[in-house]
């Protein structure tokens, strides 16, 4: 059993689904570069995260930046938002009357992507709600602000098991000490990290020898 401190960054997930390499050089090289999408999606973020703020908008409670924590996945986080919503099947919540339920909300800068990776972090924040509140957490919602549209994310079972089975993955890496290797594709000139990653090079030694001198 890990210790808290040592517990993986929840955002991370997200990194790893897209690109297990991408992830690594962030979270475990401590490598990160800025362009116009990263740079976007930070000032998202940051309107987004307000520490411990919370607005009611009716018969809604709306909190900002909540620390996350999930054992079962050993990842820890800061969420974007979290809406709590009135409804009779919901759970009791201190200094409120009545029941509410629990939904997460992601604010991305982008659009919506064919693959998983931005539903699998919403779903690592629901499993640590889940945990956190001792409650089920059904959907919950990414915000697109390229498209300024809201998109509902139901969490399915074959969405929890996709998302439980890559952050173990992601402690497989971690343990094994290894980069893993780029797959070169025309998506990863769009990577801000594109330059230190250096997909097209194959020798792991050759590109950690790379990666110190481009840090220097």
């Amino acid at each position: 059993m890990r210790d808290t401190d040592d517990y993986l960054m929840l955002s991370g997930i997200q990194h790893f689904s897209y690109c297990k390499r991408q992830w690594a050089l962030i979270h475990l090289e401590g490598v990160w570069a800025e362009n116009t999408r990263t740079f976007g999606g930070g000032q998202m973020h940051e309107r987004a995260d307000d520490p411990f703020f919370v607005q009611s908008r009716g018969q809604v409670r709306i909190s900002r930046a909540m620390p996350l924590v999930s054992h079962q996945l050993e990842l820890t986080g800061i969420s974007d938002v979290v809406e709590f919503y009135q409804s009779p099947s919901g759970i009791t919540l201190p200094g409120e009357e009545g029941l509410w339920q629990i939904r997460p909300v992601e604010y991305k800068y982008g659009r919506p992507k064919e693959d998983h990776c931005d539903l699998v972090q919403l779903t690592a924040q629901a499993i640590c709600l889940e945990e956190m509140f001792q409650t089920t957490i059904k959907e919950g919602a990414i915000y697109y602000g390229q498209t300024r549209h809201r998109v509902d994310v139901e969490f399915t079972e074959e969405l929890r098991q996709e998302t439980k089975a890559l952050a173990a993955e992601m402690y497989e890496w971690l343990e094994s000490g290894q980069l893993p290797p780029a797959h070169y594709q025309a998506s990863c000139k769009n990577c801000s990290l594109y330059d230190l990653c250096a997909p097209k090079l194959k020798d792991d030694q050759a590109i950690r020898r790379y990666l110190a001198k481009a840090m220097e």
